[in-house]
């Protein structure tokens, strides 16, 4: 059951990650680049709380407790994946719109 809810938490951060660099990109669309940037931040504390429980994961295994490999598992890792993207390109979102506006 513990491996559960550690794998909810790498869903849950992932997936608050993800949404708030989505916000920050809406907002540098709107010129409103301080709000966007703290947002952004808000999406980096998140994916820094996942990697946490990713790496207690990974702790655990090395130490030899097997680890099972489930949907729910593969999944928690695809949305952490996909939000650390969706980070690095809301950063890069938000320098283009700088720039495009001067």
């Amino acid at each position: 059951m513990e491996n559960e809810l550690l794998i909810m938490q790498l869903i849950a951060n992932g997936g608050d990650a993800r949404s708030h660099a989505m916000g920050s990109i809406g907002l540098a669309r709107k010129g409103e680049y301080d709000a966007a940037e703290e947002k952004l931040i808000t999406a980096r504390g998140c994916i820094s709380e996942a990697h946490k429980v990713q790496t207690s994961l990974i702790q655990k295994e090395a130490a030899g407790e097997k680890q099972p490999i489930s949907l729910l598992m593969i999944h928690a890792q695809d949305h952490l994946m996909n939000a650390m993207t969706v980070v690095d390109m809301a950063t890069e979102f938000i320098h283009l719109y700088k720039n495009q506006r001067g």
